[in-house]
């Protein structure tokens, strides 16, 4: 059974994208343990000298580099992803790469009908940073809109269309999971890369 990061990507208490995530977790138990983390805890983004990295920091970093792939659920603000998990992905690619080679497959949820579309295409640009290097699977858009009512009061998404096509893409992203796991050699090298990246050189 593959272990699964569902990272939370916002601090709103209440979020349709949380409830995604932990309806996920409950739908799929049978295929894969799926461990929500929160960003909310992270401080603003601010350089420190010497890469410093900060314990909260290094929890969510232990927590990536040990699962065999994430989830991570973006809603839209803005036509983009929140500055609460761009903040998050700042922190996780400074001095750190736990996101270098690792299998992640983007969903999000919004009140309206678009599903954060923009802002998962924004994210998936992001994700291929220098510095991130993830394994984003393809063609594996999944846009839960009118989030507000796709949820019962046990947590269950009503949506019966939105279920089938849940349950197909977590089965492709769990093969994905597979193939990248059977390209190991490269991931050294993209951590060297990364490591080796400075802006400031460009």
């Amino acid at each position: 059974m593959k272990n699964i990061i569902g990272l939370v990507g916002t601090n709103s208490t209440e979020s349709t994208n949380r409830q995604l995530l932990q309806y996920m977790a409950q739908h799929f138990e049978q295929k894969a343990t799926i461990e929500l983390l929160e960003i909310d805890q992270l401080p603003v983004f601010n350089k420190p000298e010497n890469y410093t990295v900060l314990p909260e920091v290094q929890k969510l970093v232990d927590k990536i580099e040990a699962a065999d792939g994430v989830v991570i659920a973006t809603p839209e603000y803005d036509h983009s992803p929140t500055a609460a998990l761009n903040n998050a992905l700042a922190w996780l690619s400074y001095g750190v790469y736990p996101f270098v080679n690792k299998p992640v497959m983007v969903v999000g949820a919004s009140y309206g009908t678009l599903g954060s579309s923009r802002a998962q295409l924004q994210l998936l640009q992001i994700l291929e940073a220098p510095e991130l290097q993830a394994r984003t699977m393809p063609s594996s858009e999944f846009l839960l809109g009118n989030s507000l009512q796709a949820f019962d009061q046990e947590g269950n998404l009503v949506y019966e269309d939105k279920v089938e096509q849940l349950d197909g893409i977590f089965e492709d992203f769990l093969t994905f999971i597979e193939i990248i796991q059977q390209l190991p050699h490269s991931k050294e090298t993209m951590v060297k890369a990364a490591r080796n990246f400075n802006w400031e050189n460009i």
